[in-house]
């Protein structure tokens, strides 16, 4: 005999967060499971890009992942991105050579000391379960090196096609693979976070193979990142997951296919035997 689980209701909501540190309203959609006994673990998911929920198909997928009893309840907020995408999303203090991602270390605030605060008011249960952020190119470096320097408020980060190519020099003018911002970022903590990751590409992310080895840098960019966690500890697959999407591309279909994999890694429901 196995413990029953209802199946909770999905219901959807939008909301308007006035933010200091980003000086801007910022769009918010919640997707709330409803109909809950009270005494299961809540989980939360907070989405970079959440403005492609449509596209991922992200409602239907929870639903059907629901009804195949797959997922643990889970609070999905989905952070729609601003006209300063380019400037919000990034590693928090180390703009690239554009100076790009000038304001990441004000979205860190607005997650941590806004986000975070409305999200615990606006659900009745208590979000109790593991917390992940996840992200889709710039908005999955900007949920890695948000996620890896606050461990306090989370469990795990999910990056697809994440833009590990982040970097402090421009191609023509001298650049090695040390101008990687978040490389370097990663080997210059003298902590271990306590995380786990989830890494996808797509093995037609791009075209761009900047060292010749016949490897699109979004794969090796990738690579390279799990090669640094396990410098710093981490096992795989324990700690690391890498999923490479064959056929995948640089686009919001892919993200989505990919988005099942990811949910039940992070969330996957446990069947417990009653004796």
């Amino acid at each position: 005999m196995y413990t029953a689980m209802l199946l909770p209701k999905l219901v959807k909501t939008e909301h308007l967060l006035k933010s200091v540190y980003l000086e801007r309203d910022v769009a918010l959609e919640f997707f709330i499971p409803e109909g809950l006994m009270g005494n299961e673990p809540l989980n939360l998911l907070l989405l970079n890009d959440g403005q492609e929920t449509v596209g991922l198909g992200l409602q239907q997928m929870l639903n059907s992942l629901y009804q195949g009893f797959k997922i643990e309840p889970l609070v999905v907020v989905a952070i729609k991105a601003g006209a300063d995408r380019l400037q919000e999303y990034g590693v928090a203090g180390q703009p690239d050579f554009l100076d790009r991602g000038s304001k990441a270390a004000a979205y860190t605030d607005f997650i941590i000391k806004e986000l975070f605060p409305f999200v615990h008011g606006e659900v009745a249960l208590p979000i109790n379960g593991k917390r992940a952020f996840a992200g889709f190119s710039l908005g999955g470096l900007s949920a890695f090196d948000l996620v890896w320097n606050n461990d306090r408020y989370f469990d795990a980060v999910g990056v697809f096609s994440g833009s590990f190519w982040w970097r402090k020099k421009d191609l023509k003018d001298g650049y090695t693979d040390d101008d990687r911002i978040l490389h370097q970022s990663i080997a210059a903590t003298a902590a271990k976070p306590e995380l786990k990751f989830w890494l996808m590409t797509g093995t037609e992310d791009e075209l761009a193979d900047r060292n010749r080895n016949f490897i699109i840098d979004s794969i090796d960019d990738t690579v390279d990142v799990i090669k640094a966690l396990l410098k710093k500890g981490y096992q795989r697959p324990h700690d690391i997951t890498y999923y490479e999407m064959v056929g995948g591309k640089h686009d919001v279909h892919t993200w989505g296919r990919a988005m099942p994999a990811f949910l039940c890694w992070a969330f996957g429901r446990k069947i417990t035997k009653l004796n």
